[in-house]
């Protein structure tokens, strides 16, 4: 990947085809994660102003799908797992409302929306519909899912193998975020969608590898957006 310094952050199309559609600009969905630190009011912010620079159209979108159950497969209490996620929730929708509201309040050019608002959407259905047929079909997509499930959990549960109900719901909670991945542009009507994290996609290697199997579409892209000055330093290091 090769990497560019926009403003205050670096930006790394994943593949050659990926910068193509970085530079039409049009579309961007960028993704903000509930409970990151990562993810705080000033860095939402200058996420949204560095879209807005850059692509004719911005989708903040937030995961609110499945993290009380997460929060139950790690071992909380369910009472307590739901009170966690709905902080994390109504934290995150803050910082994306502020950010919409400061840099595009009519919404015309900038949107922040929660996963689940895709729900009733065709295409998202439809997407997300054949994943579960190629959970139980394709070994290749379902051994990716399983190394993602067991590496993200063994992390959190502090290099405890994790359970198969956590793998579960781990799963859930990725494949809810596939379609977007894969199609945004016949999800939310563009011409073109470069999808913007600050790592690679946990399916990248799948989605953006050559030959048959599960694969973005061709209007389909991915960026890692990192702050500038992070590149840097490990640049130096290098």
């Amino acid at each position: 990947m090769t990497t560019a310094i926009q403003g205050i952050f670096a930006v790394r199309p994943y593949t050659p085809h990926c910068q193509v559609i970085h530079d039409e600009g049009d579309h961007a969905v960028i993704g903000i994660s509930s409970g990151n630190s990562y993810f705080t009011h000033d860095r939402v912010l200058e996420l949204a102003r560095w879209g807005l620079d850059h692509f004719r159209q911005v989708d903040l979108i937030w995961t609110d799908m499945h993290v009380a159950e997460m929060f139950v497969a790690l071992g909380y209490p369910e009472v307590e797992a739901q009170r966690k996620a709905v902080k994390n929730l109504r934290g995150v929708r803050a910082k994306v409302t502020s950010a919409v509201a400061a840099l595009d309040p009519e919404g015309e050019r900038l949107r922040g929306r929660p996963m689940s608002a895709l729900l009733e959407l065709p295409a998202y259905q439809r997407i997300r519909s054949g994943l579960d047929v190629l959970m139980a079909d394709d070994p290749e997509f379902r051994e990716v899912c399983d190394q993602l499930a067991a590496r993200f959990l063994t992390d959190k549960l502090g290099g405890q193998p994790p359970t198969e109900l956590q793998r579960e719901v781990c799963i859930k909670y990725v494949c809810a975020e596939v379609p977007l991945f894969l199609d945004t542009p016949a999800i939310l009507g563009v011409s073109s969608s470069l999808n913007c994290y600050h790592q690679a996609l946990p399916l990248a290697e799948l989605l953006y590898a050559r030959g048959w199997g599960l694969r973005a579409s061709r209007n389909q892209g991915h960026a890692v957006i990192t702050p500038a000055e992070e590149r840097e330093e490990q640049d130096r290091r290098a």
